[in-house]
């Protein structure tokens, strides 16, 4: 499955949209192995690889229109795709400050609904956006000077959504400077 989506991403494009590391198809590459060296199941990591596919609150280029979820659904996975529309829908300013609450307030942001995700989609939320931004701070210094105190309080906050190896992964590369 993975191949398959590797393809399609190729197919879409991916390796030609520009992105902090060289493209985007390298960046979600990236992201999904990281995520594979954290002991992630299968469907996170698919969701890793397919994390922008329809753009994000910080990167708004998305490769497919919501419209086509089912065309990722059938590459991917049902779980993998309501991943990525969670993290693709994540109003991350409005969302974050409670992810890690019982009551958190997801806002989404493209319907505008808020609503309380179950535990487990509220811990993929996290793990997820912990290996989208680590690689980031990772690949680029600047963006680890300029975000990375930010990003160690936000990881501070949702550390008990997080696994020990993502939160090892956080000391590395914020504390550390780079893993």
């Amino acid at each position: 499955m993975p191949d398959h989506a590797v393809a399609w991403l190729r197919t879409l494009g991916a390796q030609e949209v520009s992105h902090p590391g060289g493209t985007l198809l390298a960046h979600l590459e990236r992201v999904q192995e990281l995520l594979g060296s954290w002991g992630a199941r299968p469907a996170l990591q698919r969701a890793g690889l397919c994390h922008a596919f329809y753009g994000t609150d910080g990167f708004p280029t998305g490769l497919l229109p919501l419209a086509r979820r089912s065309e990722l659904a059938a590459v991917i996975g049902d779980e993998a795709e309501e991943i990525v529309y969670l993290y693709a829908a994540c109003d991350r300013a409005a969302s974050y400050p409670t992810l890690a609450s019982a009551e958190a307030a997801f806002r989404d942001r493209f319907t505008g609904r808020v609503h309380s995700p179950a535990l487990e989609l509220r811990r993929d939320l996290a793990e997820l956006s912990a290996a989208n931004e680590l690689d980031l701070a990772r690949i680029d210094p600047a963006f680890r000077e300029a975000s990375g105190a930010e990003l160690l309080a936000l990881f501070a906050r949702l550390r008990g959504l997080l696994s020990e190896p993502a939160r090892r992964e956080c000391r590395a590369v914020l504390v550390d400077g780079g893993g």
